[in-house]
């Protein structure tokens, strides 16, 4: 299968999932710009969109040619409460360079807001409605496609979320930084989504916080919790592109390697193909990455759906099927690698002989 791009229908975000078509999300901003100098660890705020707008466009446009249908705006944290006068311009200018980027593939933008630091300790609902209103303002003016609440740790603040960009009109996911053990206040991630779709929620799923495998054990469990409630949402996962089985309750974040030491924890691109296989067989029909995430994963995830997408991305251009352009190699032993096997039962070493393979949460 020869790399084509993308078909060059534009199709809203339900319109796709209704009709069954897979979609291919993008991967993560804070820490990939963090990594190139642009965004500053602790709050994790987007100022990158109007001090260094070229960074924030380069990295959509890898996106893109990776594979992704959606360009989420990088708005993560941009309220009014963490950015002070400064939200309303983030927001814009995020619209703005996702938009540009997007329309050069037909690409969809999806408007996203996150959890408050407010909710923790005030639960101050009118005020946190109005955090996330503000955004929605922005998001309605600049005309996105749709809408995402994401890296929610209680199901109470993302239900608020939901209800809010429920106003507009547009179609609403939420994802939930949680793993099966539930959100933050023991409700279970089965009585999260069955409480995010009777919100009216039309995707749901996770996000970030954990690795691909917890995350889809954490899918699965919101699947069963619909089923049995007999509701129906699409199901939507963006995990990190980090293994985590050791990390707890809260995730990566409790982890002494976070957020500078993560590096040796990296997935591998067959990692995110064998994920992105088992969110699919599991019925997730919108799949893409969190922090940790690289233009190179969100090719993987693509070019393991191209089958069922009918086209591989322009960034497979640069990338033969499962190693396939190794058989080319002036060693032997090299060449024997251009083949799915060898990748797909390869078990990588750390080159580290004196760390463990795994950590101990410091909460």
């Amino acid at each position: 299968m020869e790399p084509v791009g993308r078909p060059r229908a534009k199709k809203g975000i339900l319109e796709r999932l209704d009709s069954r078509e897979v979609v291919v999300g993008d991967g993560g901003f804070l820490f990939t710009l963090e990594k190139r100098g642009f965004v500053k660890a602790g709050l994790w705020t987007p100022e990158a969109v109007v001090e260094h707008p070229s960074a924030v466009r380069q990295l959509h446009t890898e996106f893109l040619r990776a594979g992704a249908d959606v360009l989420q705006t990088f708005t993560f944290s941009a309220t009014e409460d963490n950015m002070e006068s400064k939200w309303e311009n983030v927001n814009a200018v995020a619209c703005d360079l996702a938009r540009e980027v997007a329309d050069g593939g037909n690409a969809l933008v999806a408007g996203g807001l996150c959890q408050t630091s407010l909710y923790k300790y005030h639960k101050d609902e009118t005020r946190i409605k109005t955090l996330f209103r503000q955004q929605l303002e922005v998001f309605a003016r600049k005309n996105v496609d749709f809408l995402i609440a994401e890296y929610f740790e209680h199901v109470e603040e993302a239900v608020w979320a939901v209800d809010v960009l429920r106003e507009v009109g547009k179609p609403v996911a939420v994802t939930m930084c949680i793993g099966p053990e539930g959100d933050m206040h023991d409700v279970t991630p089965g009585e999260c989504a069955v409480r995010l779709a009777q919100a009216g929620a039309n995707i749901i799923g996770v996000n970030c916080r954990f690795g691909p495998q917890t995350s889809l054990q954490t899918m699965r469990l919101m699947k069963e919790g619909l089923r049995d409630s007999g509701l129906q949402a699409h199901l939507m996962v963006q995990c990190l592109g980090f293994h985590t089985p050791d990390c707890g309750k809260g995730g990566f974040v409790d982890l002494p390697e976070y957020p500078f030491g993560l590096e040796p924890r990296v997935a591998t691109r067959w990692d995110i193909q064998k994920y992105t296989r088992e969110a699919y067989n599991l019925g997730v029909r919108y799949i893409g990455g969190c922090c940790g995430f690289e233009p190179y994963h969100i090719r993987a995830i693509a070019e393991e759906l191209a089958p069922e997408r009918g086209f591989l991305p322009l960034a497979s251009e640069k990338h033969g099927s499962w190693g396939s352009t190794l058989d080319m190699h002036t060693k032997p032993w090299i060449r024997a690698r251009a083949r799915r096997e060898y990748w797909e039962n390869l078990l990588p070493a750390s080159g580290r002989p004196f760390c463990p393979s795994l950590s101990k949460p410091d909460a």
